[in-house]
């Protein structure tokens, strides 16, 4: 089966086969058993294991199970919906567990089309579960910044809470496709920051316009929900980047709640590639 994926020795096709990925100059990436490759060189890897662990991958993917940011995944695939052709290639950037991969590839088949699909992590352990949630997509270990597909082949590039590696995303993506970046509205996990801090802080929201890119439009996504358990807060909280600089009191307070109302707000800006 061609692939999305490009060698990251010679840059050459790469096709897919039962146990690997092979180019025409001979290089094989190995296909783990859980359906992922590795396609992170080792002049890319800052850490011996770079992105998320075992236990953060786990209360993640835990979290996200239990549907808290289910109205988030449902905007992102009616906008993947209506933004896609017949047989969109779609990149997840930052894929993770593959919780918005797998329901974006699930409603384009649904609604017959023919999607070609790849996600991308750095963390080995979101791509393992990535590659087991969804079955139908490729999931690679692999670099934003460095992303392992030819020039001009996306027509739909998902970043969702992951770097923006503007001049990569540019160059993998078709004139006329569309980039969704999902990025903290201003109050965002406003009630746990009150808790966090004792001057909690909006997030700073702004139109950043990005050279090949034109506005389309921002979906502004809001909700509220209810963690009922110290598990589910400690869970949320470790999924943001809170967790690496929050005072030692903030942390304290936190883990004393036995229930944490909360906003949620996201907004999706959408871009279109320009020819």
């Amino acid at each position: 089966m061609k692939s999305l994926f490009r060698c990251t020795v010679c840059g050459a096709a790469l096709t897919r086969e039962e146990k690997n990925y092979r180019c025409p100059n001979g290089h094989c990436f190995d296909i783990a058993k859980e359906g992922y490759t590795y396609l992170l060189p080792v002049n890319q890897r800052h850490s011996k294991s770079p992105g998320d662990d075992k236990a953060m991958t786990a209360a993640r993917s835990a979290f996200l199970n239990k549907g808290y940011y289910e109205f988030l995944r449902n905007a992102l695939c009616d906008i993947a919906l209506t933004y896609t052709r017949h047989a969109p290639a779609v990149l997840d950037v930052g894929c993770g567990e593959g919780y918005y991969t797998s329901a974006i590839w699930s409603i384009l088949a649904n609604a017959g089309k023919e999607p070609r699909m790849a996600g991308i992590d750095i963390s080995k352990d979101m791509a393992r579960r990535a590659a087991k949630q969804v079955k139908r997509a490729e999931i690679a270990v692999a670099s934003a910044y460095h992303l392992p597909l030819g020039d001009g082949t996306v027509d739909l590039l998902l970043d969702c809470f992951s770097p923006l590696a503007e001049e990569e995303f540019r160059r993998v993506m078709k004139p006329g496709g569309h980039f969704l970046y999902v990025v903290p509205a201003a109050d965002h996990l406003w009630e746990m920051k009150q808790v966090l801090y004792d001057r909690p802080y909006r997030n700073e929201t702004k139109e950043t316009p990005y050279e090949g890119f034109r506005y389309v439009t921002i979906a502004r996504v809001r909700d509220r929900i209810t963690l009922p358990c110290q598990e589910d807060i400690q869970a949320l909280f470790g999924m943001t980047p809170y967790c690496w600089k929050t005072p030692k009191a903030g942390v304290e307070k936190l883990c004393k709640l036995t229930r944490l109302d909360c906003r949620i707000a996201f907004d999706i800006h959408v871009f279109e590639k320009e020819g």
